[in-house]
């Protein structure tokens, strides 16, 4: 599926479909092709918007989640947009919880999958071994239940990134500041719906994170997917698209 990437005032991302938005945020070493699945199933009803999250240009010092969240602050102005919907991986689920937190009034629905906020056990705090090729691979099917989701473009990719320096200092700095920025005092506070769909063999970000966060969102709803890692959308995208279409329609 060719994806057309919008170039607009400091903004870049995809734009594709008509209705509601719903804004997918991708995590840490995520991909625009992580939500194609995604994009096919959902671009006939709603208007989807993937902005392209500035992990490798921010000031190293200003490289953290508030800065990210300031960022899809400024997106969402920038579009003009009253109300979206937020879908969030990993970081990109720690992103919307704290864009939320201080943009409740902005945001109809939020979907969580594999989320960071709480607890994460990243797929490593340092990369000693990063020339390394077959430990790059090791680490990237970390993420996965199936680890053929590990492919060759992929474990490129990861092995391109965390052998530039300068983007791996922002993935690291990023990594702590996920970690740092804990949301579990300010989650009662949410007054949104919110859909949580996680894989039960997710060793990133495990079950019992899930069920941390469905205890403290007061308005929050649980689904699991087996066989599964940390990236349902990737893995099992069937499951995923039709526990979030059901979950949407009772609630857009």
């Amino acid at each position: 599926m060719d994806l057309e990437i919008k170039k607009e005032y400091t903004f870049e991302y995809i734009e594709i479909g008509k209705g509601e938005p719903i804004i997918l945020l991708h995590g840490l070493f995520g991909a625009l092709s992580n939500f194609q699945d995604v994009i096919k199933k959902f671009s006939p009803k709603y208007k989807i918007l993937i902005p392209l999250l500035p992990i490798y240009t921010l000031p190293v010092l200003n490289t953290n989640v508030k800065a990210l969240a300031k960022f899809l602050h400024d997106f969402i102005e920038f579009k003009n947009f009253n109300k979206v919907n937020l879908l969030g991986n990993s970081l990109g689920g720690h992103v919307a919880l704290v864009y939320t937190k201080d943009n409740m009034h902005k945001v109809n629905t939020m979907i969580l999958t594999g989320s960071s906020g709480l607890y994460e056990n990243a797929m490593g705090g340092t990369f000693p071994r990063r020339e390394d090729k077959e430990f790059i691979r090791v680490k990237v099917a970390y993420t996965f239940y199936d680890p053929k989701h590990a492919t060759d473009e992929l474990v490129d990719e990861v092995y391109s990134i965390v052998n530039d320096r300068g983007k791996l200092i922002r993935i690291l700095s990023l990594a702590k500041s996920a970690i740092r920025h804990n949301m579990a005092n300010d989650l009662k506070n949410f007054t949104i719906p919110v859909c949580l769909i996680w894989g039960k063999q997710d060793t990133i970000t495990p079950p019992e994170v899930a069920e941390e966060f469905h205890k403290l969102l007061p308005k929050s709803d649980l689904f699991w997917i087996d066989q599964c890692g940390h990236a349902p959308m990737m893995e099992q995208p069937e499951q995923f698209n039709s526990i979030l279409e059901k979950w949407l329609e009772g609630k857009v």
